[in-house]
């Protein structure tokens, strides 16, 4: 059995997991301050039902791609490599744009939780169901980006879902170790060193993404005149070539294959080929070009900031007694 492919949903969700977990931590801790301990249970109601709601999604997801492709069996070949890469490009449509957007608001999301946690709190009656959504729509949105990574990867079977649910018991341990423990972690490094390992990993998904939509085309479209004339052009460059993709680039199977250790965990995690066709090589480049330059710049804006407000001190997560 193949745990490689557990590893890109494990950094994934603890990533989104601790973020999550920062939330939760602050919103008890603002309970605790106002005295309204009591609310505590919808703050774990929100947890649970949001964990509950985004697997519920994953699941309807792979269940309605197995349904289309045995409702239509005759073109299974096309159904599902088609929804894979389109999930994929859904998975990192969402992950690029919560990477950035994430790392220019993290220094306001304490004042963000607060504001939320004392408008719901002035709503007697209605608070509990205030501090429920605010901590169920946080889930969830962790969740269903985790979610359609995972479903972009139909044929890797539960093996991911287990790399989700060890990250989600990690995240959940490093919020206990924050909020009760009252241990100090740099979660700024911690976001900094995660959000480069992410870019990385939906790098790699857009490689990924391009094989699943290639094999989905090459399904219908070999035998029809416009590829015919696209595979004689590369024909011309090299006769190794994939008619959607281009030309290889490289060919690393002696040396580094993709198949056996450490080959299978590069793979996994970036993206790794050994072999790499000229257009997936060049969505690679670009990704990482636009995403990451502007993911590094939204890191130089954020520290530039702080040091003009306060000195150059580590970030860090306090308890709820400070």
């Amino acid at each position: 059995m193949d745990f490689s492919t557990a590893l890109p949903t494990f950094f994934i969700t603890l990533r989104e997991g601790v973020e999550a977990a920062l939330v939760v931590g602050i919103v008890l801790a603002l309970l605790k301050k106002a005295k309204q301990s009591r609310l505590n249970v919808w703050v774990y109601a929100g947890v649970g039902v949001g964990i509950i709601v985004s697997a519920l999604i994953g699941i309807l997801f792979s269940w309605g791609t197995q349904a289309l492709s045995k409702a239509y069996p005759q073109y299974a070949g096309v159904i599902e490599p088609t929804l894979e890469g389109t999930f994929s490009v859904l998975a990192i449509a969402m992950l690029s744009w919560m990477l950035i957007w994430m790392t220019k608001q993290a220094r306001f999301m304490k004042a963000q939780v607060e504001g939320a946690v004392t408008s719901a709190l002035t709503q007697n009656g209605n608070a509990g169901w205030g501090i429920f959504s605010l901590i169920f729509i946080a889930v969830l949105r962790e969740g269903f980006e985790t979610v359609l990574f995972i479903t972009g990867s139909f044929q890797q079977g539960f093996i991911p879902a287990i790399g989700a649910l060890g990250g989600v018991i990690t995240a959940v341990a490093i919020g206990v170790l924050l909020f009760k423990w009252g241990i100090k972690i740099n979660i700024r490094q911690f976001f900094q060193v995660m959000g480069v390992l992410l870019v990385l990993i939906v790098a790699g998904l857009v490689v990924t993404a391009l094989q699943r939509f290639d094999e989905a085309v090459a399904s219908v479209a070999l035998s029809s005149r416009a590829s015919e004339s696209l595979c004689f052009y590369y024909e011309r460059f090299t006769k190794i070539h994939s008619c959607i993709l281009g030309p290889m680039v490289w060919n690393t199977s002696k040396v580094l294959p993709d198949h056996e250790f450490p080959g299978i965990v590069l793979k996994t995690l970036f993206g790794y080929r050994e072999n790499l066709y000229l257009v997936q090589a060049i969505g690679y480049v670009i990704f990482l070009l636009t995403i990451g330059g502007l993911y590094f710049r939204s890191l130089d804006s954020g520290s530039s900031q702080d040091a003009k407000k306060i000195p150059a001190t580590p970030k860090t997560i306090r308890t709820a007694k400070d």
